[in-house]
């Protein structure tokens, strides 16, 4: 037997097998608020799916200024009795690959259909209903059935799932005559290759090319390997599909599998999954299980440039290093002031610091090197030591809050109560929009750009550009542009949301005016 053969003879024994193989296929292609076969599904943050049309009616938001995307005004509760968060209609599209399966599959089942009364005989007969863990609607019928009907059980468990006769908590029992027992084995065997040779052309992903391990399904409906779309959100922040700018932290933390996609992944091709996750914890080992150089000397900022003059052996070593490899090394500032750093105690550096790349390297003719460097991402030091006498450290990423605790932290905060001596005209930083925070600063650079300070003067805006409008990106900016002490700068680096960052930035704008009266 050919290897495509064995895989797929273990693809139909994986769902043959087992407590009612069949049934579960079936429910996993049903909505759970329908019970019907999805119809442009959506798959929602917490990574549950139904049909679009089962989506709850959605409600105004208030309090949230921050992120002003067209869908994230309208919110609903999400349905299933396990997440029961909110979610926005903005992050709820159809999800692309579960769409085709079901294509695929309603074209196969559509193949393989026979007339009424022709071909073997399956009795189907409804059985007790399985606990309901989700707290959904149940609009199929749930009067009793017991119905012969044409072919084997896989076609008429999805026939009367297509029928809205089969509620999804249903189980059912099959039974036939002892002369059609080869034939609707045959029966079913072939519906079970058609139904997940449809399937497993759409769960190939679309980065590394493999079939899907663990995947995220992302708020414009593409579904990729968790790992890939990590990888893919180190460089960019732009689905690889279709362009869209994704509001995910690149990590994914937080962030849910597809749990349809998991599931039918899991249990169709059991071993092609083991294999997959085999190879991807080799490689993850290989990837992240190395250190990093750290230069100890100033901050860095993500998307932000920096520019260094190396002159010691032991960091012009470390330079020419990292230029043969991955051009990148973590930026730390040095901690003059012997400040603890957490579990690494008392070191000479903060252990807050930001991944560099290293864009441009000259030499002078002192052997001095100088070297300009694009801000990649934050990190924090878990480890450290000494290598040919600089530093090299372990890092653990930092990334923001998701976008919904983004959102929930504003509501809170700007929907507290005023204090009694607070003044009307300078509210409380902690209870201003998030948007305002950002139009405050701004106004406060239009300001300064008018009275020609000298920290904005051209060639300053011709380093760092002009100030951005997105939220997420201006603080960077503000702090590399700003003349303040770095130990004050380096408040921005630990932090996980944006609206922190904002606040942070707003107090040293309230300072620095104050200081001019």
């Amino acid at each position: 037997m050919s290897e495509d053969g064995e895989a797929t003879a273990k693809s139909v024994s994986a769902v043959l097998g087992g407590h009612s193989g069949v049934r579960d296929l079936v429910r996993l292609l049903q909505c759970h608020r329908c019970s019907l076969p999805f119809n442009n599904p959506v798959t929602l943050p917490c990574g549950n799916s139904l049909c679009r049309s089962c989506l709850p009616e959605p409600y105004e938001r208030e309090n949230i200024s921050y992120p002003d995307l067209p869908g994230r005004r309208e919110g609903f509760q999400c349905p299933f009795e396990e997440c029961a968060q909110e979610h926005t209609i903005g992050d709820c599209n159809v999800d692309v690959t579960l769409s085709k399966i079901m294509d695929g599959i309603a074209d196969a089942v559509a193949k393989l259909a026979f007339l009424p009364g022709e071909g073997p005989q399956t009795v189907v007969e409804k059985v007790a209903a399985q606990d309901n863990h989700h707290d959904v609607e149940d609009k199929s019928n749930q009067e009793h059935l017991h119905i012969a009907m044409s072919g084997g059980t896989m076609l008429a468990s999805y026939t009367l799932a297509a029928q809205g006769q089969l509620a999804y908590q249903t189980d059912l029992k099959f039974s036939w005559s002892p002369e059609d027992d080869v034939a609707i084995n045959t029966l079913d065997t072939r519906a079970i290759v058609e139904v997940l040779g449809a399937a497993q052309k759409e769960v190939e992903c679309q980065v590394c090319y493999g079939l899907m391990l663990n995947p995220v399904t992302t708020s414009c409906g593409h579904t990729l390997c968790r790992v890939c779309l990590t990888r893919v959100l180190d460089h960019t922040l732009h689905c690889p599909i279709c362009r869209r700018h994704l509001s995910l932290a690149p990590s994914l933390a937080g962030q849910s599998s597809n749990k349809t996609l998991v599931t039918m992944l899991a249990r169709s091709w059991p071993e092609a999954i083991a294999a997959r996750i085999e190879a991807v914890a080799a490689e993850e080992r290989d990837v992240y299980g190395q250190t990093f150089p750290l230069f100890v000397c100033t901050l860095g900022f993500p998307n932000q440039p920096t520019f260094l003059r190396i002159f010691e052996p032991r960091y012009r070593l470390m330079l020419r290093r990292c230029m043969e490899g991955s051009r990148q090394f973590g930026l730390v500032m040095y901690n003059r002031y012997s400040e603890p750093q957490g579990e690494l105690g008392n070191v000479h550096f903060y252990h807050y610091g930001t991944m560099v790349r290293i864009t441009e390297a000259a030499s002078t003719p002192n052997g001095m090197s100088m070297v300009q460097l694009h801000g990649l991402y934050r990190f924090r030091v878990t480890s450290h030591g000494l290598v040919d006498g600089y530093s090299v450290g372990t890092v653990e990423r930092v990334d923001d809050v998701d976008l919904a605790e983004e959102e929930r932290i504003e509501a809170e905060e700007t929907s507290a109560p005023a204090a009694e001596d607070e003044d009307p005209n300078m509210p409380s930083i902690d209870r201003m929009p998030t948007q305002d925070l950002l139009a405050m600063v701004k106004d406060f650079i239009v300001r300064n750009q008018a009275r020609s300070t000298g920290w904005l003067q051209r060639n300053v805006l011709d380093t760092h550009g002009q100030p951005p409008d997105d939220a997420a990106t201006f603080p960077w900016w503000f702090a590399s542009v700003v003349p303040l002490i770095d130990e004050e700068k380096y408040k921005l680096l630990p932090t996980r949301t944006v609206r922190e960052r904002l606040k942070i930035v707003a107090q040293w704008v309230r300072r620095i005016e104050a200081q001019r009266w």
